[in-house]
């Protein structure tokens, strides 16, 4: 296969395109960047690849605790999609997002400020921003269709699954996989501060984790080194990009403006940091080893 002009398109979301293989998807991640539920017009180069490579690691580390959706970053991808594409099982997607937080920060943070919750979570109180939480917690989310999803708690969770056992089942396996990837997270000097899973019902109605897995995209990572709570913290993802846009004077509303060249080496450069840490090899074996360009 080496294009993917006779394959017929099934989604196109803010980053990936879904391809229909009959017996499988094509799950292709762009080189797009959003901020604020716009996609800016400036690609940042080799993105989707470390998006891509980060998840195809995470999907073999954490495989002895939950099945993935992943079957092949080789065989049947077209070459001009080499590096960033994979091949997945087609499975019925929950329509919830599951997010885990380890620390305060974010949204969470904001809530916390407000209501000293946070999806219904009553937390101790005095935490400072970007503190360790005594444990991991689940905040699901609504996946939104059009603009920002909505935080829900653990009954909005049993109401959009309509199955309390599979929401108590899907918070234990999110909560159990965080804690796994933030433990070997930590081991490479990162901190993973919070992130979120997606995950579908195979033909046998099994849970499978599908989608991406603790990349920069769908989680906060920080470096270990300077740690400190009490303010926000530098990190391996889109917040450099996130930092630019919001003090560019734009008004947060489509269109997203160009990104500047610096800004999107500043990008480039973080999300390939992350793979190295995360991973322990540098991007370029990645690329060689799916038969990528760089």
């Amino acid at each position: 296969m080496n294009d993917l002009s006779d394959l017929t398109l099934v989604h196109r979301g803010k980053v990936r395109e879904l391809y229909d293989l009959d017996d499988a998807l094509l799950m292709v991640a762009s080189d797009r960047i959003s901020t604020y539920d716009a996609v800016h017009p400036t690609p940042i180069p080799g993105k989707g690849a470390v998006l891509t490579g980060i998840s195809a690691f995470w999907f073999d580390r954490l495989s002895q605790l939950c099945d993935h959706h992943a079957l092949s970053y080789t065989d049947r991808v077209p070459d001009e999609v080499r590096g960033r594409a994979v091949v997945v099982r087609k499975l019925q997607m929950l329509p919830i997002e599951c997010v885990v937080r380890g620390y305060i920060t974010g949204s969470g943070w904001k809530d916390y400020q407000a209501t000293g919750k946070v999806s219904g979570i009553e937390l101790p109180a005095g935490l400072e921003e970007s503190q360790q939480l005594p444990e991991p917690i689940f905040t699901p989310s609504t996946k939104a269709t059009e603009g920002h999803d909505e935080a829900i708690d653990m009954e909005g969770a049993v109401e959009a699954l309509a199955d309390r056992k599979l929401a108590e089942h899907v918070a234990e396996l999110s909560i159990l996989l965080y804690a796994a990837g933030a433990a070997h997270a930590r081991s490479q000097g990162v901190i993973l501060a919070d992130t979120k899973f997606e995950f579908g019902l195979d033909e046998s109605g099994k849970l499978v984790l599908g989608d991406e897995a603790l990349t920069p995209d769908s989680s906060r990572y920080w470096p270990a080194e300077g740690y400190a709570p009490g303010k926000g913290q530098p990190s391996f993802d889109k917040q450099f990009v996130r930092d630019w846009a919001s003090g560019s004077g734009w008004d947060k509303l489509p269109p997203a403006p160009p990104v500047p060249d610096d800004v999107v080496a500043g990008t480039r450069e973080r999300y390939e940091d992350a793979y190295l840490k995360i991973t322990g090899e540098p991007f370029s074996a990645w690329l060689e080893r799916t038969g990528a360009s760089a």
